[in-house]
């Protein structure tokens, strides 16, 4: 399945409760940044700064045939911090998005799959972001050689399914969409009889 259920309902409603007034780009570039001066349904009227509706991201849950997860520890700059986290990237323009969840997957643990499995989509930042994601399931995946970007310093970590499960309810995956990707696959590796 390539396609989940959930996908076509992520997007803008019919009615719009909130009336835009102005608008004008503050931050131009690879993530820019909108104000917008807006008037709700009561009468008040206050700016609002967000990221538009349009950047997609893709998540990928990568399990190899014989149970093993490929994590990825990555270093965050605005957290100062390196990460543990599912594989993930930015869908680029006129880009399908299993064609960039492949595309992630190869390039971040060198993985190639066998079998896809769409897993809903969601909102990461709803309040001050338009952003989509959609979360993938990559099964029987094979690894290889990373293909990493220039501008990014990650590490492939494999660990059984049970551990990377043991993580997640510990608390020590700490990155939101990861955690919400790990935790949408759940069901299919239980029905699977892989968790």
């Amino acid at each position: 399945m390539t396609e989940h259920p959930n996908w076509p309902h992520l997007t803008e409603d019919d009615e719009q409760p909130w009336e835009t007034l102005s608008s004008r780009l503050l931050v131009d570039g690879v993530r820019p940044i909108r104000e917008d001066r807006v008037r709700l349904p009561s009468g008040v009227e206050f700016a609002y700064q967000y990221r538009s509706r349009g950047p997609r991201a893709v998540f990928v849950l990568p399990v190899t045939a014989d149970g093993q997860v490929a994590l990825i520890r990555q270093y965050r700059y605005p957290l100062r911090s390196t990460v543990t986290e599912v594989v993930a990237g930015g869908v680029e323009r006129g880009e399908d998005l299993l064609t960039a969840a492949a595309r992630e997957l190869r390039e971040e643990v060198g993985g190639v799959a066998a079998e896809w499995v769409a897993l809903p989509g969601f909102y990461p930042q709803p309040s001050i972001s338009g952003v989509v994601f959609y979360a993938f399931l990559a099964l029987g995946v094979t690894l290889g050689e990373l293909h990493l970007e220039d501008t990014e310093v990650i590490e492939r970590t494999v660990v059984p399914l049970a551990e990377a499960y043991r993580r997640l309810d510990a608390g020590e995956i700490h990155d939101a969409s990861s955690s919400l990707a790990l935790f949408h696959a759940r069901r299919v590796l239980v029905e699977r009889g892989l968790l």
